[in-house]
């Protein structure tokens, strides 16, 4: 796992050019009372040194105390669904928000990860062979400390599973939405075409959409909003991975 610590020479560096800062300060403050360039520069030097050696031991001491910080639990997030449930959109307020937190967090899309894998098909061999190659990722990523928002499809249980097996802390979202739904989202027209036969081994029209039977969360986007899908996800991750 991958952790990052400040080091020794940077909380010196850090230490002098703060107190360059406020030794310029205090030397500016000191000459315009008194008027003499000579008390002001004695009472900087002397105030800069011990304040530098202070603050040093001031930041040491403070990387020593437990109190206040958080223990992040690495984890990924698979949201799956039919295509235009919701996935992408929540999935990216999750990333996002979570990005706020400080959580380190990486953000896999079907989209981008196709990008990679160009000659990726789409029948169930091909399909489930790519998710392979994803899920195999997001492992190697929570592995080294970063945790994931990955949204797939992700229509065959058999990949779910997969996934779920090779993560050592996978959470299943299902994102929930009926074909009718998803078909009045659809401003590209994909489902049209699906259906006319010019998209071919389109999931939810010419190939299957195996619906998870037990997942870790339900997102049901006829009823909530994106919003409420993101509290409720983040919800979850806060209750679950950080202590």
């Amino acid at each position: 796992m991958l952790t990052s610590i400040e080091t020794k020479t940077r909380s010196i560096i850090k230490a002098i050019s703060w107190r360059f800062l406020a030794t310029l300060t205090t030397s500016a403050i000191v000459y315009a009372f008194f008027g003499r360039l000579d008390l002001a520069a004695a009472i900087g030097v002397i105030e800069s040194s011990s304040k530098i050696f202070l603050y040093f031991l001031h930041e040491r001491l403070w990387l020593r105390i437990k109190w206040g910080k958080k223990e992040v639990t690495p984890f990924v997030l698979w949201f799956t669904g039919l295509p235009l449930s919701g996935k992408t959109t929540i999935a990216d307020m999750v990333y996002k928000e979570l990005k706020q937190i400080g959580i380190k967090v990486e953000r896999l899309d079907s989209k981008q990860v196709r990008q990679l894998f160009p000659k990726a098909g789409y029948t169930r061999e091909d399909r489930i062979r790519h998710l392979g190659r994803v899920a195999f990722l997001a492992s190697m990523l929570e592995k080294n400390g970063i945790s994931v928002v990955a949204s797939f499809i992700t229509p065959y249980k058999e990949a779910r599973d997969f996934a779920r097996k090779l993560c050592k802390n996978y959470v299943e979202i299902y994102v929930k939405a009926s074909i009718e739904t998803c078909m009045k989202r659809d401003y590209k027209g994909i489902y049209e075409k699906a259906l006319k036969g010019e998209i071919p081994n389109f999931t939810g029209i010419s190939d299957p959409y195996e619906e998870p039977e037990n997942p870790d969360i339900t997102i049901d986007t006829e009823k909530l909003t994106p919003e409420e899908a993101k509290n409720i996800v983040v919800g979850y991750v806060k209750k679950r991975f950080l202590r």
